[in-house]
Order: C-alpha cells, then sequence, then structure tokens
C-alpha cells in the first residue's frame, strides 16, 4: 500500500526531476521488523541476511532489531563490518576462497561449512573456528518458490566426512548445524521443515560427541506474495510453533533476508510515452530492469501504484498495459497486461515491495542509463 509519505515524495521528486528513484522508508521498516522481534520473543535468534538488501542505512535501521547479520562473501562480510563494526556476524555460502575462510576465522562469529574440502581448507589454517556444518536434506518441499540444491551443503552422507576432519582439528570447534531447505514457505510448511531439521541435526549432534548447548541455524525462506502484498508471513504463529520445538539447552536461529526488507522500498519512476502495438497497450518508462531486476529474475509482475501527474500527450484508458522500460531488449518487463484506469505520459508509477533483491542484484551499467538516486524516510 502506498503510503502519504512514499506519495509526497515521489511526487517531489517528479517535479524536482530525480526520477527514477529508490525510496526507501524507514519508519515502516522499523515497525516491520519490531513486529517480527516481538512474534519472536520466545523462540529464535534473529539474523538478517545481508544479501537481501545491504544497503547502509537499512542495516542500520534493522541492527537494533536483531542479533547479528548473516553475510555471505568476503565482500559482505567487510561491507557489514564497516557499517556495524561491532554485530554479530554468521559467514555462509558455497565456494568460499582461502582468503574468504581467512577473513572469516577473524571476523565472524560463526562460519558455515558447505563441504568437507572447506572444512579441510579451514583446518590447514590451524586457527580456532567456531563451526556449523550445513546439511542439505531430501525431502518434500511442496510449495516452495525455490528448493535448495546440490552446491549447497553436504548430504547426509557426505557429512559424514566431516567426523574424521573434525577429529584431527580440535581447533575447530563443532557449535551445531545449519540447514537453509527451501524458500517462498509460508509459516505452517515453515514450521513443518524446522521440525525435519531439528529430528535430524539433533540425532546426528549427539551421535558426533556434540551434545553441548548445540547451535541449529534453521535458514530464512519466508514467503513474500507479490501478487498479493497485504498476504505476509505468519509471524505470530512461527514464533509460537518455533518456541514449542525448542529445548532448553539449544539455541535455534533463523536468517530471513527478503522477508524483512522488502516491504520498504519502492522503485518510483516516470512515464514516457504510452502506445499500442499488435493490439497491446505499452507504457514505457524512465530507467527499467537494469535498476530493478526483481521482476525479471522472479518472472511475475511487479506491483505498482499510478500516480496522476499532468496528464498531456499520449494516454490510455481502461485497458490492460505492459509496463516497460528503456532497455533494448524485450525482456525489460516490469509488469505485464495489468488493467489500469488511466495512464499517461508524465504519470509516476511506484513500484512496491523493492527493498530486497532489486537494485542490489541488477545489472545497473548496461546501456549506461543515469542510475536511480536513493532517498530515505524517517532519517
Amino acid at each position: 500500500m502506498l503510503t502519504e509519505a512514499v506519495r509526497r515524495r515521489a511526487e517531489e521528486l517528479a517535479a524536482e526531476e530525480k526520477l527514477p528513484a529508490y525510496v526507501y522508508d524507514l519508519a515502516a521498516l522499523r515497525e516491520h521488523v519490531a513486529g517480527i522481534r516481538d512474534a519472536l520473543r520466545d523462540g529464535p535468534e534473529l539474523f538478517y541476511a545481508a544479501k537481501a538488501n545491504p544497503d547502509p542505512l537499512i542495516l542500520a535501521t534493522l541492527a537494533p532489531y536483531v542479533a547479528g547479520v548473516e553475510v555471505a562473501s568476503g565482500g559482505e562480510l567487510a561491507h557489514v563490518r564497516e557499517v556495524l563494526p561491532d554485530t554479530r556476524t554468521a559467514f555462509g555460502g558455497p565456494g568460499k576462497t582461502d582468503a574468504e575462510l581467512e577473513q572469516a576465522v577473524a571476523e565472524a562469529e560463526r562460519i558455515h561449512i558447505e563441504s568437507p574440502y572447506e572444512l579441510e581448507r579451514l583446518a590447514a589454517l590451524r586457527r580456532e573456528a567456531d563451526v556449523l556444518l550445513r546439511v542439505n536434506l531430501a525431502g518434500e518441499r511442496r510449495g516452495a518458490a525455490l528448493a535448495m540444491s546440490g552446491p549447497f551443503g553436504m548430504d547426509p552422507e557426505t557429512i559424514e566426512q566431516c567426523r574424521g576432519i573434525l577429529a584431527r582439528a580440535p581447533w575447530i570447534r563443532l557449535r551445531g548445524v545449519h540447514a537453509h531447505l527451501a524458500s517462498g514457505l509460508d509459516a505452517d510448511a515453515m514450521v513443518r521443515q524446522s521440525a525435519e531439521i531439528l529430528d535430524w541435526a539433533r540425532a546426528w549432534l549427539q551421535d558426533t560427541g556434540c551434545a553441548d548447548a548445540p547451535e541449529f541455524n534453521l535458514g530464512g525462506g519466508m514467503a513474500v506474495d507479490y501478487g498479493d502484498p497485504g498476504n505476509r508471513f505468519d509471524w505470530a504463529r512461527y514464533g509460537r510453533e518455533i518456541a514449542a520445538l525448542a529445548r532448553p539447552d539449544e539455541t535455534l536461529r533463523i536468517e530471513p533476508g527478503r522477508a524483512i526488507s522488502v516491504y520498504a522500498g519502492w522503485y518510483v519512476t516516470q512515464v514516457l510515452d504510452v502506445k499500442k502495438a499488435h493490439g497491446h497497450c505499452y507504457a514505457v518508462l524512465r530507467g527499467g530492469t537494469q535498476h530493478i531486476r526483481t521482476p525479471v529474475t522472479k518472472n511475475h509482475d511487479q506491483p505498482f501504484t499510478l500516480i496522476p501527474q499532468g496528464r498531456t500527450g499520449p494516454q490510455a484508458t481502461n485497458t490492460p498495459v505492459t509496463l516497460v522500460g528503456q532497455l533494448c531488449t524485450p525482456k525489460d518487463v516490469f509488469a505485464r497486461q495489468v488493467p489500469v484506469d488511466h495512464i499517461a505520459v508524465g504519470d509516476v508509477v511506484a513500484f512496491s515491495m523493492a527493498g530486497a533483491y532489486a537494485w542490489n542484484i541488477s545489472h545497473y551499467d548496461f546501456l549506461m542509463h543515469p542510475p536511480p538516486g536513493f532517498h530515505y524516510l524517517d532519517l
């Protein structure tokens, strides 16, 4: 839903000819994450996955409400350390380089190990480190938007190879198990998946001899509904049911990203042209999916609100419209055949749910159009 504050800023930016732009509503972000934290008060530790949106002001806004930040590269770790020098960090992700392993040992609280070879290389450093082994369990992932495949973590057979490595490297402390199996799950599915992870991981750690205050990172992947932005993940239900799964001597941890920051961001732009081709209506917008890659990567219609302006020049009424950008490719599409009452050159288009996996995953140098501006509400 377009708030009055975002609407005002969008109109101001249009009048100042400063579009396209990202508008981040930090007050909305703060309210949202505070609600999540409250829902999890008896449940798991909340880490934020920086990959969703590492904007410094996003990180700073979240910092008082999260227990730490999950990073997936040396660059992310260095960035988070610069912005939040005292925050706890967990370093995950496949394909860590030797330099990243050294960096993780020096700067991360926990390292998520993705393979026996990665563990061997970490052991070769002969430096103390606290690790969680990442397991990738087979199983039904019905309803998942994305199921994690082979490169991520170890299957139960492969993870057995880690026992001997750990035995030979007492400077590496096994703290527990990490498992991020799928994304896009609702609260009920997330709880079922978490119970599955805990059943396997508790038995494995007990057999390994790591039964003293074990840690279980249950991943992220909480559902976000771009087709119905008002349909949000049920954090209250999830918090209650995850708390019921926990045992007194355990630490449970989650690391959502998109479900935390997505609602606080808007990509705001303006209509440059309205035209028909082969019976279909198109609105050409300033900027494009080189600024907000989300609709292309997810192959969906990015939700938006039209803000009428002077309405001069070409326009269309009561018709489905495809919203496209300025790139020289037919894939540069924000939304396809979406019914609108009226759209005209000069109208402002505010795309919602642009606070995660938007600017930071975009190929913004393609065609060398000007980059968007960045503006923050409630600084």
